[in-house]
């Protein structure tokens, strides 16, 4: 395992300071689970990329060998939270961009906010590219080139990656100067004019032997201040053992459509020693690209009834007493044969960013929001950001499947 370091970039201000960011938060979060849910979503996930590789028995290799070359161990890259988000310096052409990590999308693309400078690698594809996310979007035009993950000071060098470069770009604030999508290859599916799919940083990163499994293993913190901070990680390749405390928990993609599409997984949710049901087993996905914690209307209603929580009209966000949250009991998630424990203090927003958030400063809000429909929809819950930054997560192409970890994090008492 190498492991790569690189400097914090002073973009997290900029966008912590987007105070409409933050506001409008529960609304950007839900019309990007409604967007999930599109019946126009034609991917059809890992599973099924999986078995079409298999069939194939003449990808195409830039050694032209027609085998992958040795494959190196894997590579691991610091990144920033940036609040709601974490983001990825990455030099494309000839400057660095913080690009979102995006699990639940998959095109890579720069320009949102900083001017794309093309090098010598670069090449215009002259072919269109229109990306939708529910809570923003995107058109440019299809380059291919050298991408360096991690920026200046990595040597996860990717050659003739496809990437987009943004001629018009929506809501995308602050330092987000585009999206790092990895993503199931099928979501970028009719996303490129004239193209059935193309490649993503992972799919290359494999090709290119980079990596010998074409996974990616995730490691967030609890955010604990309205600025930036280096202390995430993103490891390709393999699992940082280093991160992790117990086993990785892997389960299959799920069978169900829509999650299915996506990085789908099966889970119940159960609250408190009474283990009152919170939300049968069903299907939803992981995604880092969602900050909250999104459930189903049925659920969302039975978690608020188990904590006695009432609406914020301020943050629409739910909020607790004193003595509320005092009685707060842990949430149990049922993945395979393991119980993940989010703790009382794992529910809670940083009360650091309330203010930021339009709340009191002195409040206890909750990190869960509604889906807006009932459950047995195929996708009754977003494992988001504010979830992941409590465990360690593993999206695993090779292999078909999503790995969850308890870390050091799982238990801690930040917020």
């Amino acid at each position: 395992m190498s492991r790569v370091v690189v400097n914090s970039i002073p973009i997290a201000p900029q966008l912590a300071a987007d105070v409409d960011n933050l506001r409008n938060l529960v609304e950007k979060d839900l019309r990007r689970a409604r967007k999930h849910l599109s019946p126009d979503t034609i991917a059809h996930g890992p599973r099924a990329i999986h078995e079409a590789r298999n069939k194939d028995n003449h990808r195409h290799h830039e050694d032209g060998s027609g085998s992958t070359p040795a494959p190196a161990s894997g590579k691991a890259i610091t990144v920033d939270d940036a609040t709601v988000t974490y983001m990825m310096p990455c030099i494309i052409g000839g400057s660095e961009y913080s690009l979102l990590i995006d699990t639940g999308s998959s095109n890579t693309w720069c320009g949102a906010n900083k001017k794309f400078e093309p090098d010598s690698s670069c090449e215009s594809t002259r072919k269109s590219v229109n990306v939708s996310y529910g809570s923003g979007s995107f058109t440019g035009t299809e380059y291919t080139g050298t991408i360096i993950l991690g920026g200046k000071d990595s040597t996860l060098k990717l050659d003739k990656q496809s990437f987009a470069v943004a001629s018009r770009a929506q809501g995308f604030g602050g330092g987000m100067d585009g999206i790092l999508g990895i993503g199931p290859v099928d979501l970028t599916s009719s996303t490129v004019e004239g193209m059935s799919s193309i490649p993503t940083v992972t799919d290359n990163l494999h090709d290119q032997g980079l990596i010998k499994t074409e996974c990616i293993g995730i490691s967030y913190n609890p955010t604990q201040s309205n600025g930036t901070m280096a202390n995430g990680e993103l490891m390709f390749g393999e699992v940082d053992q280093s991160k992790i405390t117990g086993d990785v928990t892997y389960v299959p993609i799920t069978s169900t459509s829509p999650a299915s599409k996506y990085w789908g997984i099966d889970q119940e949710i159960t609250y408190g020693s009474s283990e009152k049901m919170i939300l049968k087993q069903t299907a939803g996905i992981v995604d880092t690209g969602t900050t909250l914690i999104m459930i189903s209307d049925d659920a969302f209603q039975a978690y608020q009834e188990a904590t006695g929580a009432t609406m914020d009209q301020a943050t629409g966000l739910l909020k607790l007493t004193n003595q509320q949250l005092k009685n707060l009991q842990s949430l149990n998630y049922k993945i395979g044969d393991t119980t993940f424990e989010l703790t009382p203090n794992a529910q809670i927003w940083p009360r650091s960013l309330n203010n930021a958030l339009g709340g009191d400063a002195d409040s206890n809000y909750t990190v869960f929001a509604s889906m807006g429909q009932i459950s047995g929809i195929g996708l009754d819950f977003i494992n988001g950001f504010t979830w992941l930054q409590r465990f360690y997560s593993v999206y695993d192409v090779t292999n078909q499947r999503v790995g969850i970890a308890n870390t050091a994090n799982t238990n801690a008492e930040t917020n």
